[in-house]
């Protein structure tokens, strides 16, 4: 099944509105012949100025994390509504390193996960395994419990609207990337989780990311891959240059 690629740039904590408002003009005018599905994911504070900047162009702006509750005592968060009343249509969810310095959880993943649907905000949902996990041999067991963990009362209906990034956390930016191969059998592994949970049909139209340490000398061999659709990239989607390269990848 012939799938397009989601291109989705992280940036993490990284630029204010006014550099976000010049970056995404700039990138703007290099990515819009593609015919791929470009994001990028800001900080909360540059939204606005990602959204104003980007309201001509192909490129979808995101969040880099929401709270699964409507509103609240809760200090700091956001909430799906609060994302959606700016026009936001994509969130990250579950990223390593929420999990690793805000103690998400594979509890509060799900609970985000079902929130942004029943909201209407498409999640792309990180999962992967530490170095350790690897060397031990059980990363195909982990990454289908976190896909499973993850999707735990998720419809069939609502997966179309659901993206899977795989970021092996020891190729997180440390310049290390996983081989083609590796990536692959991982993307491969997650689609058959899909497979047994939800049919062939649905796993095969869903978007299986790969993301760590991806740039430019590295993209276009790994979105060639059979199962990896994609990626979610971090310090080379801050570069207009380098982020140009990896998005129009096949030219």
């Amino acid at each position: 099944m012939s799938r397009k690629k989601i291109i989705a740039g992280n940036w993490k904590m990284n630029k204010t509105p006014s550099e976000t408002a010049v970056f995404i003009k700039e990138l703007s005018d290099k990515v819009n012949q593609t015919n791929d599905i470009i994001i990028c994911a800001v900080p909360y504070v540059c939204i606005p100025a990602a959204l104003k900047a980007s309201k001509r162009s192909r490129i979808k702006i995101a969040a880099q994390n929401m709270h699964y509750e409507d509103n609240g005592a809760y200090t700091g968060e956001i909430s799906a509504n609060m994302l959606l009343d700016l026009g936001v249509k994509y969130v990250i969810i579950g990223h390593s390193e929420r999990r690793q310095y805000f103690n998400e959880t594979d509890i509060t993943v799900n609970k985000k996960v079902l929130k942004a649907l029943k909201s209407g905000l498409k999640p792309i949902i990180c999962v992967g395994e530490s170095l350790e996990q690897r060397e031990m041999g059980v990363t195909s067991d982990y990454v289908r419990y976190q896909v499973a963990y993850a999707l735990n009362g998720v419809s069939v209906e609502d997966l179309k609207n659901i993206i899977i990034a795989y970021e092996p956390i020891w190729a997180i930016g440390t310049g290390k990337t996983a081989s083609n191969e590796q990536a692959n059998d991982v993307c491969k592994t997650i689609r058959e989780a899909l497979v047994e949970k939800y049919g062939r049909r649905a796993a095969n139209a869903t978007y299986i990311q790969y993301g760590g340490s991806v740039n430019t000398k590295n993209a276009k061999d790994l979105f060639g891959m059979s199962d990896i659709d994609g990626g979610l990239v971090g310090g080379a989607s801050l570069k207009t240059e380098d982020f140009d390269k990896i998005v129009n990848y096949n030219k």
